[in-house]
């Protein structure tokens, strides 16, 4: 807004705010870099007029002397040409050549004349002369003052060109603004148009983006925001997808004994022992349960929001040995159990523990070869935590699959044909972290597989 004479104020427009906003940028980044190059161009001139003056300097006193009629002088006074030169004695009487100015001199060059000091350089702003004094010898000093008016002259004629660029500069900026804030407002438009109709249709297909000014990067914004939207509603559409996939094998082992059980009621059927029934009964009581979990399990994995762990005292032992039970029973007999455990107990959510570590035990069975083994280890580590190591003798995991085992829905190639939706170990991953541990993948020294789930507690 600006301030009028009767005390009101009226509103700016969106056209002059933008042309005031480029010139007021573009003006502080003139300002800045031009003060830049004026510092630095100065910074090496006045470098370059000490060296200049260092090597005349040294010229000077290196330089052979010259006989008069009267003394002897040094070379260097035949020379002297665009700067002043002259011999200081300690007592302050300044040697110089005939016909021309004595250099100006000051305390620090009597200094250098005693020898107590081996350079003195200064600027004599009254005279507008750069000076050196160096040592000489007989217990003088050789003073050389060189005039700085063409170093002045030419950063004169620079801040004069930076100057001129500077207002260019300004004048095209508000030029450039006044131009965009009046082409602006068709897109804006247009970008308008098409929020609208993505919140009153759902429709999330990406907006058409024109140019490459700041509205197109706002446009280029707002399809990421649709493409995260989209990504959003495909996960979860494979989520569903996977845990159709997830619950298929034991829905089918269900539906599988309980066909069983009414075929064994006909007339016609054999009938099942009682062994047999009690048996298909255990099973179908289990497989019940694991779906339960499994269902559980699956809707935890959905939210982006994991709930707070249940903080009850469990026992990993008899939660290991549980989720062992039940691997057990879906392993085939030739496949053997190495299981070495340590007393260790937690605040966490057993259920949530014993999927996790079902599922690791399920993926080291459906990797063994006919007659492998499979280690299950539970020990304390150093560090005040607990490692649960779950090792298989199968082929292994490759290195280009290992940094993304625990991703959801990854499935290495090798693991492709194999039954399984690629959400288990993203559920052990999520169940390590929720008791703030971690889990890890490697190879192990069988050769197969490693995974490692480092949990808290106490022994």
């Amino acid at each position: 807004m600006i301030g009028t004479a009767n005390g009101r104020f009226q509103r700016v427009s969106l056209r002059a705010r933008v042309t005031l906003l480029a010139a007021f940028c573009v003006a502080g980044v003139v300002a800045v870099v031009s003060l830049g190059a004026y510092m630095t161009v100065s910074t090496n001139l006045d470098e370059q007029l000490d060296d200049n003056l260092r090597q005349r300097a040294r010229a000077a006193v290196t330089a052979p002397r010259v006989n008069t009629d009267v003394t002897e002088l040094p070379g260097a006074f035949l020379a002297a040409g665009d700067v002043r030169i002259g011999l200081l004695g300690v007592d302050g009487r300044m040697l110089y050549p005939t016909g021309t100015i004595a250099p100006p001199t000051s305390s620090g060059d009597l200094d250098v004349a005693r020898g107590t000091r081996l350079e003195n350089m200064w600027d004599d702003h009254r005279t507008g002369f750069r000076v050196i004094s160096v040592p000489y010898e007989d217990g003088r000093a050789m003073v050389i003052a060189q005039s700085m008016a063409p170093l002045n002259q030419t950063l004169g004629k620079l801040s004069v060109v930076l100057f001129v660029i500077s207002g260019i500069g300004v004048l095209v900026a508000a030029a450039a603004g006044t131009a965009v804030a009046r082409t602006g407002l068709r897109p804006v438009q247009r970008l308008t148009e098409a929020t609208e109709r993505v919140a009153m249709t759902g429709d999330l297909r990406p907006i058409p983006v024109t140019g490459d000014d700041e509205l197109a990067r706002l446009t280029q914004r707002f399809n990421a925001m649709l493409a995260a939207v989209a990504d959003s509603q495909e996960r979860q559409r494979r989520l569903v997808a996977d845990a159709g996939h997830e619950l298929r094998t034991p829905l089918t082992s269900m539906r599988t004994n309980l066909e069983l059980l009414l075929a064994s009621e006909r007339p016609d059927a054999p009938t099942l022992s009682d062994e047999d029934k009690t048996e298909i009964h255990a099973d179908v009581r289990a497989q019940l349960d694991e779906l339960t979990t499994l269902i559980g399990d699956l809707v935890e994995l959905a939210r982006e929001d994991a709930p707070q762990v249940v903080h009850e005292p469990v026992d990993l032992v008899e939660v290991v040995e549980r989720a062992l039970d039940r691997a057990r029973r879906r392993a085939a007999s030739d496949v053997h159990f190495d299981v070495r455990l340590q007393p260790w107990t937690l605040l966490g959510d057993s259920s949530a523990l014993e999927r996790a570590v079902l599922n690791l035990l399920d993926n080291a069975v459906k990797f063994s070869p006919s007659g492998g083994v499979v280690r299950l280890e539970l020990r304390q580590v150093g560090d005040g935590s607990v490692a649960l190591e779950v090792a298989d003798s199968g082929p292994g995991i490759a290195d280009a699959d290992l940094p993304h085992v625990f991703e959801r829905f990854y499935r290495s190639s090798e693991a492709r044909t194999l039954p399984g939706s690629g959400l288990g170990l993203a559920i052990v991953k999520q169940a390590a972290e929720r008791h703030g541990g971690a889990a890890y993948a490697g190879r192990a020294p069988e050769g197969g597989a490693l995974f490692t789930l480092r949990l808290p507690g106490r022994p």
